[in-house]
């Protein structure tokens, strides 16, 4: 059956890769672009991609009234969150304490120090990254390496909702699961042959249970 899988386009995400890959992995769905609240109710899954700073991504959302439609689909959908799309899920974070997230994760993203000359920041480039069994790793096989651009990481409270970890010095959340939501701190558009298997798994993924 034909599914619309929408990428929510609120100016900040990298949507030109993350719409090329989806199309390339999903042929026979109608992948679509949007930038109004009606148009993510509609989707049958949403993509939420971001880069940049989360204080100008949380503007743009809630300008657009995005942020409401974001959080009413995570209740209703399969959705996917990637990079500071994930971050955004948060509440509090160390890159702007004066800006809140959607406070839909419980936990705190924070700022990588690494204190190793040899470990720059933002963290670019690729790392292995070690999961827990889900429907979103098959095919994968296990300590694959995929891309990451980050300056900050998230952590969550409940460290059950950790579907993968990396190491940059500290070992943080490459990828948490919840109900309807997985979200990645790297890019599945850039990570090559697996990062398009974990797409492809993400658009036959049914959510929660």
């Amino acid at each position: 059956m034909r599914q619309q899988i929408a990428i929510v386009d609120y100016g900040m995400g990298n949507i030109h890769s993350i719409d090329k890959a989806l199309r390339h992995v999903a042929p026979e769905d109608e992948v679509v672009t949007v930038q109004d609240p009606a148009a993510v109710a509609r989707a049958d899954r949403v993509v939420f991609p971001g880069v940049g700073a989360i204080r100008d991504c949380m503007a743009a959302l809630r300008a657009a009234k995005l942020d409401l439609a974001i959080q009413k689909a995570i209740h209703e959908k399969p959705c996917l969150a990637i990079c500071v799309g994930m971050q955004a899920l948060y509440g509090a974070n160390e890159e702007d304490r004066t800006t809140r997230g959607l406070d839909i994760i419980d936990g705190e993203v924070k700022r990588l120090t690494p204190q190793s000359k040899d470990l720059k920041v933002p963290h670019m480039g690729w790392n292995v990254v070690h999961y827990k069994p889900s429907p979103l790793w098959d095919g994968i096989q296990q300590d694959s390496r995929f891309y990451f651009v980050h300056s900050y990481y998230c952590a969550a409270r409940d460290s059950s909702m950790r579907a993968a970890a990396c190491r940059y010095e500290v070992e943080f959340d490459a990828a948490i699961s919840q109900g309807n939501i997985f979200a990645v701190q790297f890019h599945p558009e850039k990570s090559h042959n697996d990062g398009l298997r974990f797409l492809t798994n993400f658009i036959h993924w049914r959510g929660a249970p």
